[in-house]
């Protein structure tokens, strides 16, 4: 990591994640969403819906009155066997511009909300509670991540900006590197690559809970 904090996280963030998928994948033909999302076992279309389904729940438990201390009783459920569990689906009919405005509408409810919400108030996560930058952070990892395996899948370039990777590192990775930064080592801390000296992680999680 930098010698310096690259600051907090901010609503801004999970916006400019969401428009960076969207202006790599806003052209992709309807028909190569079937193709499958790297090493996930899920379709590149069943992919950005789990995207746009994560910025939505994130949302939702920042949303209520009082915040949570367990999940809000959204109904989830796949829709085939081995897919996704969901709240959010996108209308395949739609096609691409469609599966774009639902993942721009979802990314849009969690940066609405986490400017809105109280900065300190504590929501359920099932990895422990978080305040509104932490699922901020959360909605950017789900985004550029899992972004990385649809883009691995369509066969696109997929290179989110570095400071935007280190706030979130600053923010939900206490394990990140100190010798990397950016988008090799977020894609270090996601199991997603391994780095000189550090073999690739086999199991990972984020830390939400505020510094």
């Amino acid at each position: 990591m930098p010698n310096t904090h690259p600051g907090p996280l901010t609503p801004s963030d999970v916006d400019d994640a969401v428009q960076f998928a969207i202006s790599v994948f806003g052209d992709v033909p309807a028909e190569r969403w079937d193709s499958q999302a790297g090493s996930l076992e899920w379709t590149c279309w069943e992919t950005a819906e789990h995207i746009a389904d994560c910025l939505f729940y994130y949302a939702g438990q920042l949303a209520t009155r009082v915040p949570p201390t367990t999940a809000v009783a959204f109904d989830w459920a796949p829709r085939r066997e081995g897919g996704p569990a969901n709240i959010i689906f996108a209308e395949r009919a739609a096609g691409t511009a469609g599966l774009m405005q639902v993942l721009e509408a979802c990314g849009t409810f969690l940066s609405s909300i986490v400017t809105t919400a109280n900065p300190t108030a504590l929501a359920h996560h099932t990895y422990g509670e978080s305040d509104p930058e932490g699922f901020a952070g959360m909605g950017v990892v789900e985004t550029i991540v899992h972004g990385s395996d649809i883009a691995e899948g369509l066969g696109l370039d997929w290179t989110p900006p570095d400071d935007l990777c280190d706030r979130v590192l600053a923010r939900l990775f206490r394990y990140a590197p100190e010798d990397v930064h950016g988008w090799r080592a977020l894609q270090w801390c996601t199991g997603r690559i391994d780095l000189p000296g550090r073999p690739r992680l086999t199991e990972w999680k984020w830390n939400g809970n505020p510094l």
